[in-house]
């Protein structure tokens, strides 16, 4: 008599594919960010993103960031169709502040500053009169050694900073103030993306920018931004701004001795000052930059890895790095600073 064979219960897939995606911590106790990884596979995600974004939305909005990883989006195109599934169109990188490279459509490298400088945490475009909601970066090629892209939670940055401090910021804003034309930092031309200044001009006067022309086609542009603002889901305030970022003091110190040598503080680069123009005191530009240092995580970028960032919840950074490394950038969901709520004065 034959024995009979064990019956083997198939496993149970909801017909949705919801569950074809998988999300954890990146490590036990980090919130920031959480890992998705596929449960079968050869899953598309961007097919089951762009069925599913509601749930890449949840989890953008709880830790700020979300990690796919084991996807292969290791290409201009597929970044691109991730863009679209969870965002829409990407959009075109304007009113520049960095070097960047466009490889395709409007997907950039991530940045190209020099392999041996960091970059300090930042909310991107935060400056802009609207800025990206979502950011994606896909990685191709990981770096020897370094190149990480760090994460900073917004929400506890602002909660960590000194209310005083904060309430100056939430009264005033800040100035940024930016001179165009030396041997340093991006042209106009470049940041603006044109050769005309009548454009120049018809931008800065849609975005609220104050500018002068100088001797020689040199500009300076200075515009007053608002600090922080309540997150548009979540109704959580967030530190929100470049006003560490630009701050002529959060260079290496070399770097900004050379600057002022060479510049003067009114023809600095970059450089910020609180919203009535008067100077951010030393000891205020430390505790800003203490409180992103503190609340800084970050990991190892692997092939193929896609990580989107709430662009409003979670800051970015880079750290050095060594040998080739390619990061590709997209952005995607432009929102207008007028349509941020404000934080409420404290009582």
């Amino acid at each position: 008599m034959k024995k009979a064979l064990p019956q083997v219960k198939r496993r149970e897939v909801a017909e949705s594919g919801e569950d074809w995606v998988r999300f954890e911590p990146l490590e036990p106790g980090l919130h920031l960010p959480v890992l998705a990884r596929p449960t079968l596979p050869g899953v598309d995600l961007a097919n089951w993103a762009s069925k599913h974004r509601a749930r890449v939305d949840e989890h953008l909005h709880r830790h700020g960031a979300v990690l796919f990883r084991g996807f292969d989006i290791a290409s201009a195109e597929a970044l691109e169709r991730s863009i679209r599934a969870v965002a829409d169109e990407s959009l075109p990188y304007e009113e520049r502040s960095s070097p960047r490279s466009q490889v395709s459509g409007n997907v950039y490298t991530s940045t190209d500053h020099p392999p041996a400088e960091h970059i300090f945490p930042h909310n991107e475009q935060s400056y802009n009169q609207a800025f990206p909601l979502r950011l994606f970066f896909c990685c191709v090629t990981p770096a020897q050694e370094g190149g990480r892209t760090p994460l900073v939670d917004s929400r506890r940055v602002f909660q960590r900073l000194p209310p005083a401090l904060r309430t100056r910021f939430l009264e005033q804003g800040y100035t940024y103030v930016r001179n165009f034309g030396g041997q340093f930092g991006l042209s106009w031309q470049t940041a603006f993306q044109t050769e005309s200044p009548a454009e120049v001009e018809a931008y800065c006067r849609r975005n609220h920018i104050q500018f002068e022309w100088r001797e020689g086609q040199r500009l300076r542009t200075r515009q007053v931004r608002r600090a922080a603002g309540l997150h548009l889901a979540s109704g959580e305030p967030v530190w929100f701004n470049h006003a560490t970022f630009f701050h002529v003091s959060t260079l290496p110190p070399a770097v900004a001795s050379a600057l002022l040598a060479e510049f003067g503080q009114e023809d600095l680069p970059n450089n910020t000052y609180y919203g009535d123009g008067s100077p951010i005191e030393p000891e205020v530009l430390e505790a800003l930059r203490a409180a992103y240092h503190a609340e800084t995580v970050s990991f190892p970028w692997e092939r193929g890895d896609l990580l989107v960032v709430d662009n409003m919840l979670a800051a970015h950074a880079r750290t050095p790095f060594s040998g080739p490394r390619k990061v590709l950038v997209g952005m995607a969901r432009l929102f207008p600073w007028d349509d941020v709520r404000p934080v409420p004065s404290p009582t």
